[in-house]
């Protein structure tokens, strides 16, 4: 008897989640990161300020190396059919350099301090090597029309992470430096082995392994993409500096970590609703409800008048960033040949990172009130969806491959 055969799933969940768990390392490695940063360097006699300093220069250089490792990594897919060695690399000099950064606090004394911004700088960077490389994955492990569901997951468990921060930041700092670094470390390396053995092996989509070089350069596309990045990356960025700041200024006695607290709960427990969401309305029109609507309650951070008003707010800028977060990826790579996956995700996230320089070095710093810094916010956002809106129908479409 002839056999059937079998369609191919719309999304492979088990290397999805994989890359949820990538997604989720990353995002606590940033929350450690940052909780310590500052205790680190001063400790060691720098001054507070140069925390500001050490992130702009990070997300500069990132800027440039998420594309250039994208690229390379879209080169070694074509070659060798994987793009493991550049993520296991990446994964590892991070791993291995996050554990190495508390030590300076023994080593790290007289002339030899200043191995600490040097150490801190060479694990921005390679933690920018594997990022776009790992994450670009998505196209190939879900169909153009269920991406933004499968990036729901990713997500969930970002925001799951990101939660920490504020929830769980007294009790990270309580572990000390060596143990907080170490556990990040272990969790990483966790999360590239889970990838590594949920992903499918072979290769069965000659779309996806197609030489980069056959695909010419999509220069409006990569524009799009790295002005949407630019526009999510600042938005973002100023209204996790202005919702604070709102709340100290207007509500005195208001639980700031749980406010912020519940904008990331809220991000993950709508991620899969968000997905869903997307899947329906399509993935563009899903994106510019989530920027208009962020823009909307970015201008409202001035009515705050409680922590119970402030906790509202933040929720519902949390329900439409998932409806935004679970979009970028899957618009970042239905704009690029899938050939160019690698490229187009860099392309966002080196938006990303020059908006976290701009906003922290230009805007957040600047002395400027919350209600001017949360309307640049929304500015920001529009600026976003009026990138994501002139896309038009996506070029190209993302199909689900094996590894």
């Amino acid at each position: 008897m002839a056999q059937i055969p079998t369609a191919k799933p719309s999304v492979l969940w088990g290397p999805v989640w994989g890359l949820a768990l990538m997604q989720g390392a990353i995002t606590l490695l940033w929350v450690i990161y940052n909780l310590y940063l500052v205790q680190l360097l001063t400790q060691l006699g720098f001054p507070q300020g140069l925390a500001v300093g050490l992130l702009v220069v990070e997300n500069l250089l990132a800027m440039v190396i998420e594309p250039v490792v994208g690229t390379f990594s879209d080169r070694m897919q074509h070659q060798i059919g994987t793009r493991l060695p550049i993520i296991s690399l990446g994964v590892v000099l991070t791993a291995g350099l996050f554990v190495v950064i508390p030590t300076a606090l023994v080593w790290g004394q007289g002339a030899l301090r200043w191995g600490l911004p040097l150490l801190l700088v060479a694990w921005a960077m390679a933690m920018a090597v594997f990022r776009s490389p790992a994450l670009s994955l998505l196209g190939r492990y879900a169909m153009g029309t269920q991406l933004p569901q499968a990036a729901s997951l990713l997500t969930l468990v970002g925001g799951v992470s990101g939660a920490m921060g504020p929830l769980a930041g007294q009790f990270i700092l309580g572990l000390g430096p060596l143990v907080a670094f170490s556990l990040g470390s272990v969790v990483l390396l966790v999360a590239a082995l889970a990838l590594r053995w949920a992903g499918p092996s072979g290769v069965t989509d000659a779309a996806a392994i197609a030489p980069p070089a056959a695909s010419p350069l999509p220069w409006a596309s990569l524009g799009l993409i790295f002005g949407t990045g630019v526009g999510v990356g600042l938005g973002f960025r100023l209204v996790m500096s202005a919702l604070p700041a709102t709340l100290a200024q207007r509500v005195p006695d208001a639980n700031i970590p749980l406010v912020l607290g519940a904008l990331f709960i809220a991000l993950a427990l709508t991620a899969i609703p968000a997905g869903q969401l997307a899947r329906r309305l399509g993935n563009r029109r899903a994106m510019v409800l989530g920027l208009s609507a962020m823009a909307s309650l970015a201008i409202l951070l001035g009515v705050i008048s409680s922590t119970a008003v402030g906790m509202l707010l933040a929720a519902l800028f949390g329900a439409a960033l998932s409806l935004v977060s679970n979009g970028t990826l899957p618009f970042a790579l239905a704009m690029v040949p899938p050939a160019r996956a690698g490229l187009g995700t860099g392309t966002y996230f080196s938006g990303g990172a020059l908006a976290a320089s701009v906003g922290g070095g230009l805007f957040v710093n600047s002395g400027l009130g919350p209600t001017v810094i949360a309307l640049v916010a929304a500015l920001a956002f529009l600026a976003a969806g009026l990138c994501v809106g002139a896309s038009g129908s996506p070029p190209h479409a993302a199909r689900v491959t094996s590894r």
